[in-house]
């Protein structure tokens, strides 16, 4: 399945938090969207990879994806070697993505620009045709892909965008696939221990980012986005 846009994130969630409005908004366009987490959070203070992993599958149907997998790195511990880089080339050349989606540059969780850093070096070694790969059980060598563009969403920290996408319409698909991750964000109800993003402040600061950027551009909601080379546009008209 070739895909329009992948979307990269460090933790089951990550994805949904940064650009949970955007992927919405892609898929309601007719684009093919996939999902793929790095690590299934098994340090997470709150719940467990178990939970975060049934937690993951309806948060992608709430989004409507059409895909979306786990590549079982170490969350807190994986790095940006050659054998991590190899295995996000895989993904890459199997969906064969126009656009790439990620974690921010920098953040507060040591694993959000680590994340970052990593797709990004692999979505340039996906289109060096000197790099042998091939999927797990297949016979035969993908073909080299690089996507046109990476872009980074923003997590914890606030970054100034290069650029906003229009959400309005879409922030309440963007919560409700938040707020499927019961274990880790604000439960009345809750025992478990308090963490930075339990608190329903933090559930209200998402709301209101995407309120404030939209409010910067003249709409309703936006999310930001940090670009690693110039955003071109086709002409004026493209602009809001």
């Amino acid at each position: 399945m070739k895909l329009d846009i992948l979307v990269f994130g460090a933790h089951p969630d990550d994805v949904e938090l940064g650009a949970g409005g955007t992927i919405a908004k892609e898929v309601s366009r007719g684009k093919k969207v996939g999902i793929i987490d790095l690590t299934r959070g098994e340090l997470g203070t709150r719940g467990s990879a178990e939970i975060r992993d049934k937690e993951a599958e309806e948060a992608a149907k709430i989004l409507g994806v059409s895909v979306r997998e786990n590549m079982e790195f170490a969350d807190g511990f994986f790095v940006n070697d050659k054998e991590h880089q190899l295995e996000i080339i895989k993904i890459i050349r199997k969906y064969k993505p126009e656009v790439v989606l990620c974690n921010a540059i920098d953040d507060r969780h040591i694993d959000h620009p680590k994340g970052s850093k990593l797709v990004s070096d692999a979505c340039f070694l996906s289109g060096l045709i000197k790099i042998d790969t091939k999927m797990e059980g297949e016979d035969e060598w993908q073909e080299a892909w690089r996507p046109k563009v990476v872009y980074h969403f923003i997590q914890w920290k606030n970054l100034e965008p290069d650029f906003v996408v229009d959400v309005s319409g879409f922030i309440n698909k963007k919560t409700d696939s938040i707020l499927a991750y019961s274990s880790q964000f604000y439960d009345p109800k809750s025992n478990e221990p308090e963490t930075p993003i339990s608190s329903k402040n933090f559930i209200d600061s998402v709301i209101y980012r995407a309120r404030d950027l939209g409010r910067l551009v003249g709409v309703e909601h936006a999310e930001g986005f940090t670009a690693e080379r110039y955003v071109a546009v086709d002409n004026l008209d493209n602009l809001i």
